[in-house]
C-alpha cells in the first residue's frame, strides 16, 4: 500500500512542475494526506494549502484517481494563489484544468461510491420511500427531529 501514497505524492509534484512550466513562476508546495472519509475524491484547504485525498477512492481507481482528482486539487490551490477567492469550479479554474493540465474541468468524479457511501434506513410517506443517514434516523428515534416529504408534505416513518 506504500505504493500508491508515493504514486500520489509524484503526481501532485508533477502536477506544480508542469504548472510552472506552463505559467512561469514557482508555487508553494502543498501538504498532503490520505485522512479524507466520505464520498469526496479529494479536497483543497486554500488558505492552508493542503490538499487531502479519499484513500479508499485511491485504491479502488488508481488510475484515474492520479489523471483527473490530483489536478483538479491542485488547480484549487492554484487559482487561490493566483486570484485569491474566486468560485470554486469558475472561470479561473477551469482555464488551469483545459490549458495548464489539459484534463476536462468537471466539478465531480464519476467513481463507484458504493463503498464509501454511508448506511441508510427505509423510511416511506404518503407518496415514496426514503432512504435516511444514520444521523438523521438516530435524531428521529430520539425524538429530536421530524423528517417531512417535499413532494406530499407528509411525515416519513420508518419502514419495517
Amino acid at each position: 500500500m506504500t505504493e500508491l501514497p508515493q504514486a500520489l505524492a509524484q503526481r501532485v509534484e508533477a502536477c506544480y512542475l508542469t504548472a510552472e512550466r506552463r505559467l512561469g513562476q514557482t508555487f508553494p508546495r502543498p501538504q498532503i494526506s490520505l485522512k479524507l472519509r466520505g464520498q469526496s475524491a479529494g479536497a483543497a484547504h486554500l488558505q492552508e494549502n493542503r490538499l487531502r485525498f479519499n484513500p479508499v477512492l485511491l485504491a479502488e481507481n488508481p488510475d484515474a484517481f492520479l489523471a483527473e482528482v490530483v489536478p483538479h486539487e491542485v488547480a484549487h490551490l492554484l487559482a487561490w494563489q493566483l486570484h485569491g477567492r474566486v468560485r470554486p469550479h469558475g472561470p479561473e479554474w477551469q482555464v488551469l484544468m483545459s490549458r495548464v493540465f489539459d484534463c476536462a474541468p468537471r466539478a465531480r468524479h464519476s467513481f463507484d461510491i458504493s463503498s464509501v457511501a454511508p448506511a441508510t434506513f427505509p423510511y416511506r410517506c404518503g407518496c415514496q420511500d426514503h432512504a435516511l443517514t444514520v444521523r438523521r434516523h438516530n435524531k428521529v428515534r430520539r425524538g429530536q427531529a421530524r423528517y417531512i416529504c417535499r413532494l406530499c408534505n407528509q411525515p416519513l416513518k420508518a419502514s419495517q
